[in-house]
């Protein structure tokens, strides 16, 4: 997992020209001439300064954006991964704090998708199958054929990379990824080895520290307390305790009365509510058809009333409408269904008189 979130600074880095991170530096770049290899990538001198060409894996600003952009519109499943988009500026086009899970996530998930439009096919095709090389490793079932066969294909994949990026991508890190194969042929799965769990709860015992003088006694001491609460906790049964405690996306009511099927979910929704304003247009229309209903059956007080009144008629309204929609739907595949259906028995009758014909 290690290896994995290196790799994968080194790659993002790399990609973003991020400063301290990016392997595209100007001593790469004069390694290249030292090696006299790859002419277009140069330094160029005009002057007094040195002008470094872009390189074709690094991304322009407008493409940094996009790439950010993209990442902060990503959203996961309740409790599938960490939020991104609160490590991602937009404006500057750079990510930064990114912990070994959440570099788990974009290297595998996310780069993928987000580089595709935006690098050279040769470029961003070979990264993918750097990226598919980690996501099969990190698969709950491996094959002993299919990590013997993924254990020739990463040599291929390096080769690949090696004719895109300069020499000093290619650390100790990007080689380790050879040995990743055999270490599962030996191990097996990678997930019953990783220190994900371990790194969660090393973490919360961190946050335990209040005396940095002495970390260990405080530790210790937090731990009794945490075992202590916990086993007085069991005594109590009409307080909250957080074994007992709804998840986040607890299911609710599956007897709940809803109009439409595609609003009968079974979890409480998740993230923060969107307020749609109605047109002006379609709000006077509203109010003038409501009018018109109200002067049929009233005659008295009809703004007061038609105030009153609006939101639920509206609401009762729009609800009619969407089952109508639904049903004319569901008539028209009924009707192209006979359609059809009537199309199949004359072309058999046909063929039935062609035949005796």
């Amino acid at each position: 997992m290690h290896i994995e979130k290196n790799i994968c600074d080194s790659v993002v880095g790399t990609l973003l020209n991020i400063e301290g991170k990016s392997k595209d530096t100007n001593k790469a770049r004069l390694d290249l001439e030292d090696m006299k290899i790859r002419k277009e990538l140069h330094l160029i001198k005009r002057g007094d300064k040195w002008m470094k060409p872009h390189a074709a894996y690094t991304l322009s600003a407008d493409e940094r954006k996009k790439f950010c952009k993209f990442l902060k519109s990503v959203k996961f499943p309740d409790g599938y991964a960490a939020n991104i988009s609160n490590n991602v500026s937009e404006d500057d086009g750079k990510i930064s704090g990114l912990k070994s899970h959440d570099c788990h996530m974009l290297f595998q998930r996310l780069l993928p998708a987000g580089i595709r439009p935006l690098l050279k096919k040769e470029i961003s095709e070979t990264l993918i199958e750097f990226s598919n090389f980690f996501q099969q490793i990190c698969s709950r079932t491996l094959h002993v054929n299919d990590l013997e066969k993924l254990n020739k294909d990463i040599v291929f994949v390096l080769c690949k990379l090696e004719r895109i990026f300069p020499p000093a991508f290619f650390n100790v890190m990007i080689h380790l990824a050879i040995h990743l194969p055999y270490e599962a042929i030996l191990a097996g799965p990678v997930h019953t080895r990783w220190m994900y769990p371990i790194e969660r709860n090393l973490g919360t015992l961190k946050q335990y520290v209040r005396n940095k003088a002495r970390p260990e006694g405080s530790i210790a001491e937090a731990y009794v307390v945490n075992e202590a609460l916990i086993f007085c906790s069991m005594y109590f049964g009409d307080i909250e305790k957080k074994f007992y405690r709804p998840e986040r996306n607890y299911v609710v009511d599956k007897n709940e009365v809803r109009h439409l099927s595609v609003f009968k979910n079974n979890v409480r929704p998740l993230g923060k509510k969107e307020v749609m304003e109605l047109p002006t247009e379609d709000h006077k229309r509203a109010h003038c058809e409501h009018m018109e209903e109200l002067k049929r059956t009233e005659s008295r007080n009809l703004e007061q009333l038609q105030e009153n009144s609006f939101p639920k008629w509206f609401e009762d309204h729009e609800l009619e409408e969407c089952d109508d929609s639904v049903e004319e739907y569901n008539n028209d595949e009924l009707n192209l269904d006979d359609a059809d259906s009537e199309d199949d028995v004359f072309d058999n009758d046909d063929n039935s008189d062609y035949e005796s014909n």
